[in-house]
């Protein structure tokens, strides 16, 4: 039985669900079934991030460690929370205004494309801000330079700065995750309209393994294509964390340059079958996790891609 999270509008704050697109009680599920998946795929899958991780990190010919695979997870799984906590506090309002709609139901057209390419992506910016200090840290615990998650945040801070160390390499973090939140976003809840509407109609309800392959799917073709943009972020982010070392790369055109040059357009895919494996099983389990936690948490189902018919009696106050 799913427990009452969202409960119908009341007509005193008509004006306020208008503007938000939605009531608090259904918008608080949403976070909470975004922070619940995005544990989930950390604590299931980070081996293999870190794996990745020092793949990309390594410069030339540099050996890999393979041991500690799980060093920096609680540090990074306290960053997730609050992320994932943004990321969907910013989402599904946004979704909800943008979405076009005929008769209270969800148009299959080219503008559902961009209002979940929209939605995404500004939610992936406000949730940058939690999301790169947190990356930083696990990117040099997960290489080896830090044994604490708050002795990293305290040495960064004080020998590097806030601007220069905890959000080192902030434009190519945006570089990569605003176009990565925008197409898996938009890929996940495009598949999932076509599905639905292959397998029977808009108003038949994705089932949760649906949801994992879909967002399996969604997850390995949007980690392909950004993997470039994820070597150039790891190896701004790890640089200059040993004491005495000077940071080799000054920005994101140089750290591109220097790469090619000395490596070959090859190094810019460092790391792509780890990266793949671990955002397409990570897809795949987020999106199940995800799917199955609005389901326990009694989240409205018309929020979503498979059933978008919003409440009979406050529908019009609900339009973007």
């Amino acid at each position: 039985m799913a427990i009452s999270c969202c409960r119908p509008c009341s007509g005193g704050g008509a004006g306020l669900q208008a503007a938000a697109g939605m009531e608090a009680s259904e918008l608080a599920c949403h976070v909470s079934a975004g922070v619940i998946a995005g544990a989930a795929v950390e604590a299931t899958l980070y081996p293999i991030d870190t794996i990745k991780t020092r793949l990309q990190a390594a410069r030339g010919g540099a050996s890999v460690n393979w041991r500690n695979l799980y060093k920096g997870i609680g540090g990074n799984l306290a960053g997730v929370v609050p992320a994932c906590a943004v990321f969907f506090a910013v989402y599904e309002p946004a979704k909800r205004m943008l979405l076009p709609l005929d008769d209270d139901k969800l148009m299959h057209s080219d503008r559902t494309i961009a209002a979940h390419l929209t939605a995404a992506a500004s939610a992936g910016l406000a949730a940058s801000i939690v999301r790169v200090p947190t990356e930083v840290v696990k990117s040099r615990m997960q290489t080896g330079q830090f044994t604490s998650a708050r002795g990293a945040v305290w040495q960064i801070a004080s020998r590097e700065g806030i601007a220069g160390g905890l959000f080192a390499g902030f434009g190519s973090f945006l570089l990569r995750d605003l176009p990565f939140d925008a197409i898996e976003f938009a890929s996940y809840e495009q598949m999932k309209i076509t599905w639905s509407s292959v397998s029977g109609g808009s108003e038949n309800e994705i089932k949760q393994h649906e949801s994992a392959a879909i967002g399996a799917v969604a997850g390995m073709l949007t980690g392909a294509v950004t993997t470039p943009l994820d070597v150039v972020k790891t190896r701004l982010m790890t640089q200059g964390g040993m004491k005495g070392e000077t940071r080799y790369y000054k920005g994101v055109m140089d750290c591109v340059t220097r790469t090619v040059a000395e490596e070959g357009w090859i190094a810019l895919l460092k790391g792509i079958s780890p990266r793949v494996t671990f955002i397409g099983l990570g897809g795949g389990v987020f999106f199940f996790v995800l799917e199955g936690a609005k389901k326990a948490l009694g989240v409205d189902k018309r929020s979503t891609a498979s059933n978008t018919t919003f409440r009979s009696g406050g529908s019009d106050d609900l339009k973007p």
